[in-house]
């Protein structure tokens, strides 16, 4: 073990530098839903909080497609970064805000002109219905300056300046939190406005958060000569290709795991409300280990891509292991965490016995698929960094669609196990991705060597 550790020590320590900042960042988009969700429970009720769970699982969809898409243009930043090329970063900047945008004006409209009307055939609850379209309807809104501070955020990050956007997005999650509770319950003179009031505090905080991030890369002496020939309206075909055949592929990788899950929150629907209510408070935990995992990815994407440029192909690969263990290091404890405090977590979302009862159990299959969860984010990162996207792409579909989802009604619906049921596919599906991801990376860094 200290053999390893003596092999490795430098690349922890590099990555963690780098993975810290970014790990906090990522921790900002769940800590809104789950701050959302704790404010809701426990001031609006059982009812609400299901309508937060219900929205949710639609659109973390949406969310992890606008970011997937914004993906696209960090490996690409560090790979001409470790090449010394400097300008074309920033090139490759004013075409990646130009598709940010698009996509973000583009998946508003699907939610305010499609998934809103989705909600009604999904067999819920009415009263849960009538509770999440319009907190569905500002979430939509939200996206647009969200994308906005995604194209700055992973601009900076993909050069390695990864501390910024950690403090926009702490300082963010606390406007969130305090608006929030001001909507919700009504204080100041405000009437108080349930569910709605979150969506609010949602949107003025990512607005807030995308103006502070572009002023930021403007205004930092960091960014200057990557900016030299910055232009807002520059379009170029090639750059434009370049960062859709990274990005596309990375929003698929996400939309085809956290659709599973939001799928299965559907399925759960069907059971009932408070198991519903119970799936949301579990899997917002879960979320929150998995976006901090996935910080640990994208730093691993960004030290993988610069290695790549620089052609140092040992150097990468001792990387990418490093960060595999860091991940599993930090799953673990999580997991730790999960079991040993199963019966506690749940009583800050709800106050609801049956809720959190049913959320304990669940708590304790998420202790189990925590490392399978790292990993596979982790596997995905790194061959990012290696321009390898599409063979991830199709693993992910299969790991999740074909194989977790499946299972999981199998078990869960067909065999009548429940919510515990649709949950033990859903790990399985996790464990499948971790494997051939692992295999796929394998196979491709002793190659360049």
């Amino acid at each position: 073990m200290k053999k390893i550790y003596n092999k490795y020590k430098p690349h922890y320590k590099e990555n963690l530098t780098l993975a810290i900042p970014v790990v906090i960042s990522q921790l900002g988009h769940t800590l809104v839903h789950t701050a959302d969700s704790i404010i809701v429970g426990q001031f609006a009720g059982t009812i609400p909080l299901a309508a937060v769970s219900l929205v949710n699982s639609i659109f973390m969809i949406i969310m992890v497609l606008g970011i997937g898409i914004s993906y696209g243009l960090t490996p690409l930043v560090a790979q001409e970064n470790g090449k010394n090329n400097f300008e074309e970063c920033g090139k490759l900047l004013s075409n990646s805000l130009i598709i940010n945008i698009f996509t973000g004006i583009a998946l508003f409209c699907f939610i305010y002109f499609g998934s809103v009307l989705f909600i009604d055939h999904l067999d819920q609850a009415p009263e849960v219905v009538y509770h999440a379209k319009p907190y569905l309807n500002l979430l939509g809104l939200s996206v647009i300056p969200l994308m906005v501070f995604l194209t700055f955020k992973q601009f900076a990050e993909g050069l390695g300046f990864t501390k910024q956007a950690m403090m926009i997005s702490i300082w963010g999650n606390v406007i969130n939190i305090i608006l929030g509770i001001i909507f919700v319950k009504g204080l100041f003179g405000i009437s108080p406005m349930g569910v709605k009031g979150v969506g609010y505090s949602t949107l003025i905080d990512r607005s807030i958060m995308a103006i502070i991030m572009v002023i930021y890369v403007f205004k930092s002496v960091y960014f200057r000569k990557y900016l030299k020939n910055f232009v807002w309206n520059f379009i170029d075909k090639i750059r434009l290709k370049r960062i859709f055949k990274q990005g596309a592929p990375t929003a698929m990788q996400y939309t085809f795991e956290v659709s599973a899950f939001s799928g299965a929150a559907i399925l759960i629907g069907t059971i009932g409300a408070v198991e519903q209510a119970a799936h949301q408070v579990a899997i917002n935990l879960a979320a929150t280990t998995y976006m901090m995992a996935s910080g640990i990815s994208a730093a691993a994407t960004i030290k993988t891509g610069n290695n790549f440029g620089k052609s140092d192909f040992q150097y990468l690969r001792l990387s990418a292991i490093s960060s595999y263990h860091i991940v599993l290091v930090f799953m673990s404890i999580t997991a730790a965490l999960f079991m040993g405090l199963n019966n506690i977590l749940p009583a800050f979302y709800s106050k609801d016995t049956a809720v959190i009862e049913i959320a304990a159990g669940l708590l304790l299959i998420a202790a189990i698929f925590q490392l399978f969860d790292g990993a596979q984010v982790v596997g995905l990162g790194i061959l990012r960094g290696m321009g390898d996207v599409n063979l991830p792409t199709l693993i992910t579909f299969m790991a999740y669609w074909v194989f977790g989802l499946p299972v999981g009604y199998y078990l869960g619906i067909t065999l009548n196990f429940g919510v515990s049921g649709i949950w033990i596919g859903l790990t399985l599906g996790l464990l499948v991705a971790s494997i051939l991801l692992f295999l796929r990376f394998q196979k491709l860094s002793k190659k360049l060597i």
